[in-house]
């Protein structure tokens, strides 16, 4: 049987992805400042006539130090007819797993495969259908489950409560879990994270690959190696048809999705590329998305629980706003 995930069952995850006009770094600096001295100084107590600041008005107001963009070697761009997704890699956690995985995208292993499995709730993977393609030289299995040496002096913690970590927090800006005890870390399986399908045997090698469609499935966390999570184009696998055979696997007649291609970001032409860029989780202006997030103020909301969920905590992401094309 081809290579799979895990059996079982699979937050929607809050992201902004919004183009915004341009805005010079000294306004944006002085708006951040007004804007989070509004959000320290707000009187939420009962009967307030202030309108709560709303996640929008941080973003704008955010200074440009707050955004990082994704590094291009560790950026993939996979194309589907539908259109690009794009996928930021994490190579200080799974190290061996992105060099394969760039390895295989450099020499077209994945142009012309297939999206095999949409399974609702879940996930959906692709790989190489009938199992003949060539694997390059180089590649090779291997178990990344936790996150290499180091990356508990990286790890930042987030104050909620979990059930699957006794501490959950963000890892190079990944959602990620923690065990105080041992200082191991790992990756969590939130919605648009992306990890390697596997058998039974704990080793893979990045030839088949998934992203978390679904309610998040957990239960995963080191038991496949995480490499990433999509950026931007969640809304073109969210939506692909249900697979119609088992665990959502495409089964006849019903057609398999084909990929076109998928490139590391940085061998594809700098003038063919998205500029995105990536509210850092170390900034001011994330905590008080997390606080905005935590504690919800809105006439609508009745109750607010005062926690947030690892894998309901929005990043944002957004496009890069363009000038005007050179003369």
């Amino acid at each position: 049987m081809t290579g799979r995930v895990a059996g079982g069952a699979a937050a929607s995850r809050p992201r902004v992805c919004e183009r915004m006009a341009p805005v010079s770094r000294l306004r944006r600096q002085t708006l951040a400042v007004a804007v989070l001295a509004v959000v320290l100084a707000f009187d939420y107590s009962p009967g307030t006539n202030a309108n709560p600041v709303q996640v929008p008005e941080l973003l704008a107001g955010s200074p440009a130090q707050d955004w990082r963009e994704p590094d291009p070697e560790n950026t993939l761009y996979l194309e589907l007819s539908r259109g690009r997704v794009i996928i930021e890699l994490a190579p200080r956690i799974a190290p061996q797993h992105v060099v394969n995985i760039k390895t295989l995208a450099r020499a077209h292993y994945f142009d012309g495969l297939a999206i095999v499995r949409a399974q609702d709730n879940y996930v959906i993977q692709w790989n190489d259908p009938d199992h003949h393609r060539p694997i390059p030289g180089g590649v090779r299995k291997v178990i990344e489950f936790t996150a290499a040496a180091g990356a508990n002096e990286r790890f930042q913690p987030l104050s909620s409560r979990d059930v699957y970590a006794s501490e959950v927090g963000f890892l190079d800006e990944f959602p990620a879990g923690r065990d105080p005890q041992s200082h191991t870390v790992w990756l969590a399986h939130c919605y648009g994270m992306v990890g390697v399908g596997r058998d039974d045997p704990a080793e893979s090698d990045g030839t088949e690959m998934y992203a978390v469609i679904g309610h998040a499935p957990r239960q995963l966390d080191r038991n496949v190696s995480l490499v990433g999570r999509v950026l931007q184009g969640m809304e073109l696998l969210s939506t692909l048809p249900r697979g119609n055979g088992e665990m959502g696997f495409y089964a006849a007649p019903q057609p398999l999705v084909p990929i076109l291609s998928m490139r590391v970001a940085a061998d594809v032409p700098a003038a063919e590329r998205t500029p995105l860029e990536v509210l850092r989780t170390e900034s001011a202006t994330f905590r008080s998305v997390l606080e905005q997030r935590r504690n919800r103020h809105e006439d609508w909301f009745k109750f607010s629980p005062g926690q947030i969920d690892l894998c309901n905590v929005p990043l944002p992401v957004r496009l890069i706003p363009q000038g005007p094309p050179k003369r």
